[in-house]
């Protein structure tokens, strides 16, 4: 076990710590398995979202990867070489929610003696085409934030509110509309707090980020590619594959 205390004597700065919850089942995906273990081109979903996290492991930007299994999965030994598996923490004290998964995660890394103004990255499993340059993004632009943030992307498209019967109530003015992604980025203190509050009350904890703004503060958004799309449907898999083709094709 990493010893985090020394890692942040050591490192002279707040640690870096990734998360991934990888305790979901993808029910809309339309696969035979959760999405985060299809296979894309010889890889599983997850282990091509973990390559970027590596990346920056191997550069020092980044501290650590805790990713939080199903009390029950069998597959992520599977999906992810040991090589890689050595470089990273797994608990399976997953939940019934993504909320509850990153909760059980947030925990236990402060058990380990992680401290409460170090930061955790918090990434969906299923965006298997983040970027390390997305990832020094968001790291260079919350690492001194007083709140933290995440990853987003401009709405490009007309929005349309609709009624109870799929008609259109009302078109929404798309300036200033983001479409949330991950990881978002946050110390740990403030978001377990903000996520213990936000459950005990019933919010709606959609993600890390709502969790904060429920909290009363503001998140920064910082600008990320279209591409980190989270694999959700049927058609989402041969979209991310034909990137990751494009991806390599381009060295």
């Amino acid at each position: 076990m990493t010893d985090w205390p020394a890692l942040r004597a050591a490192r002279r700065r707040p640690l870096r710590v990734a998360l991934l919850p990888c305790a979901g089942h993808g029910a809309r995906s339309g696969a035979d398995r959760p999405k985060q273990y299809v296979d894309l081109g010889g890889r599983r979903v997850v282990h091509w979202a973990l390559l970027a996290f590596e990346e920056l492991l191997d550069q020092g930007q980044l501290d650590g990867v805790l990713v939080v299994l199903s009390p029950d999965d069998a597959e992520f030994e599977a999906a992810v070489p040991a090589a890689l598996r050595a470089r990273l923490q797994t608990r399976r004290v997953g939940g019934a929610t993504r909320a509850a998964s990153v909760r059980a995660g947030l925990q236990d890394l402060q058990r380990q003696g992680l401290a409460a103004d170090d930061w955790a990255l918090v990434h969906d499993a299923a965006r298997c085409l983040v970027s390390p340059a997305d990832l020094m993004a968001l790291i260079q632009a919350c690492d001194h934030d007083p709140v933290g943030g995440l990853l987003a992307h401009p709405v490009p498209d007309t929005l349309k509110r609709s009624d109870a019967h799929g008609r259109v109530q009302s078109t929404v003015p798309r300036e200033q509309m983001w479409a949330a992604q991950t990881p978002q980025m946050f110390r740990l203190g403030p978001l377990s707090q903000a996520l213990d509050q936000a459950m005990a009350a019933g919010a709606a904890v959609t993600d890390e980020a709502s969790a904060v703004e429920w909290a009363g503060l503001q998140p920064r958004l910082v600008q990320g590619s279209a591409d980190n799309f989270k694999v959700t449907y049927p058609e989402d898999f041969q979209r991310a594959w034909a990137l990751l083709r494009q991806r390599s094709a381009q060295g």
